[in-house]
């Protein structure tokens, strides 16, 4: 299944250090006539400095939610959603800045990477966003990132591919404010798995890794493996660029339970809906 690519678009905001790109020292002259400066330390000239790129995480560490969502498999976070990570989700997802994309690539690389270690082809599933959000932000910000992230797995010789099997049904109210109880209440049945269909029979003994931009309380992963069960496919980890400062672990604490290491099977024909 091809992968999710959402470009197509002309991007004309800055860019970030690309090394060994061929259109490196054009992007750095636009980015100095347009007056940026870097989110990391304020330097003038670049979106993101070399420097501040490369004091990004390159591994991940799990997301220890309190309460766990019950069953929640494994679920990995690049970063904290704090500083510099905090405002390459922002910018990219709400201010289009569509360059960030490459960093928050490799940032959701890793976490895909701890989620699902070792050999072995990998599905990477994104958390939809509804239609009208995507309408409005005028892009699929997640969409594209994990699409970024699979291409960057591949060249790492990771055979990893994304699957659109879920997307949104009916409405959940704003998540703002709302306690881990109330999140998963809030998002109960509001995903499905319209396109299992269009699972391809050599997906037969992937692994199923979902991913998110950031993860909080752990309920909208929870509803996605519930989703994604409900078709008879078994989620082998979560993998996410952020996590909440509040909940991402300060030193080596285990990682949830609920894991499956079970390879992907073929959903059976009674669960496909």
């Amino acid at each position: 299944m091809a992968d999710v690519v959402g470009s197509g678009m002309t991007e004309s905001h800055p860019t970030v250090d690309d090394p060994g790109g061929p259109l490196r020292v054009r992007e750095a002259v636009a980015d100095l006539l347009t007056g940026v400066t870097c989110l990391g330390c304020g330097r003038p000239g670049r979106l993101l400095c070399a420097p501040c790129r490369g004091a990004l995480p390159t591994t991940a560490a799990p997301a220890v939610l309190d309460p766990v969502p019950p069953g929640l498999a494994p679920t990995w976070a690049a970063a904290p959603y704090d500083g510099v990570v905090r405002a390459l989700v922002v910018g990219h997802k709400e201010r289009r800045r569509l360059a960030l994309r490459a960093p928050l690539a490799d940032l959701l690389a890793a976490a895909v990477r701890a989620a699902a270690p070792g050999a072995g082809p990998v599905l990477l599933a994104a958390v939809p966003s509804r239609p009208a959000v995507v309408r409005a932000r005028g892009h699929d910000p997640l969409g594209a990132v994990v699409a970024l992230a699979a291409r960057r797995l591949r060249h790492e010789g990771v055979a990893a591919r994304v699957v659109r099997l879920l997307a949104p049904r009916g409405a959940v109210a704003d998540q703002a404010g709302l306690d881990a109880a109330a999140r998963a209440a809030n998002l109960a049945g509001s995903l499905w798995c319209p396109h299992v269909r269009r699972l391809p029979a050599t997906a037969a003994g992937s692994r199923l890794v979902v991913c998110d931009d950031v993860v909080t309380t752990g309920a909208t992963l929870a509803e996605a493996q519930r989703a994604l069960a409900a078709v008879g496919l078994p989620v082998t980890g979560h993998a996410t660029v952020a996590a909440t400062l509040r909940r991402h672990p300060s030193s080596g604490r285990p990682a949830p339970t609920g894991a499956t290491s079970e390879p992907l099977p073929l959903p059976r024909a009674d669960r496909l809906h």
